[in-house]
């Protein structure tokens, strides 16, 4: 607040002056104008004077400290906002950090079921193959003096089965052309599935030399003993270009 003083009093004690000063000078020239009045100032007169501030600085300097009250109070305000706007921020890398890692794991675990479902369903189908294989290896065929590829295939479907036959075909394809009379002149390997050496083939018959069926059986229980089913050495044979 402004602070004021009153000059009541000083206009009063102004106006006793005047009227002091003004007997003095009527004394002083008594004779041409006589004796003079006093003068006195009303009381109305005096009281109108207002009360005046003593120092008008105090008006600016009580601005000063309102601006720079208002100034705290922004930078104060401007501060939170940026503590709040920061921890928004790291919270949202937390979050987002999160997010990720539980979609790497929840990718990793659908990789894994699927592995252990595709497993699964391999082995069932390697044990079923086997189990097919196992039950027409017994099959007996009509001998003859000599087989064409489409009389061999025939037979391979038979004695393999349906759900194997694709991938046992890959492998004689690439081994022999179906050729039951194939020989490898470097190793010696002989037959459909080119068994080294070729007397192995003398364990499930003795006419191995001559008969596609006895090459047939022979390459099914291999694959079926060494790589779970002939799908199982057909994936074997595309890695490595050999069973």
């Amino acid at each position: 607040m402004t602070a004021r003083i009153s000059i009541r009093g000083f206009a009063v004690a102004s106006a006793t002056a005047v009227t002091t000063v003004g007997a003095v000078v009527g004394v002083a020239s008594g004779s041409q104008q006589g004796a003079a009045e006093p003068v006195e100032l009303a009381a109305s007169e005096a009281t109108l004077l207002a009360d005046l501030p003593v120092d008008g600085n105090t008006q600016v300097q009580t601005a000063s400290l309102t601006q720079q009250a208002d100034r705290q109070s922004d930078a104060a305000n401007a501060a939170e906002q940026r503590s709040a706007a920061e921890s928004a921020r790291q919270q949202a890398a937390k979050d987002a950090q999160a997010k990720k890692e539980q979609a790497e794991a929840e990718r990793r675990a659908k990789e894994a079921r699927e592995k252990a479902e595709r497993e699964a369903k391999e082995r069932e189908e390697a044990a079923e193959a086997a189990s097919r294989g196992a039950g027409r290896t017994d099959a007996s065929f009509p001998q003859q003096s000599s087989y064409s590829v489409a009389e061999v295939k025939a037979m391979a479907q038979q004695i393999v089965g349906g759900g194997q036959f694709q991938c046992f075909s890959n492998i004689v394809t690439r081994e022999s052309g179906w050729d039951y009379t194939a020989t490898n002149p470097s190793s010696g390997a002989y037959g459909l599935v080119q068994a080294y050496p070729a007397s192995k083939m003398s364990s499930v018959g003795a006419d191995w030399r001559t008969n596609p069926a006895t090459q047939i059986k022979w390459g099914l229980n291999y694959m079926n003993e060494r790589y779970g089913s002939p799908c199982g050495a057909w994936e074997w044979w595309q890695a490595n270009h050999y069973y």
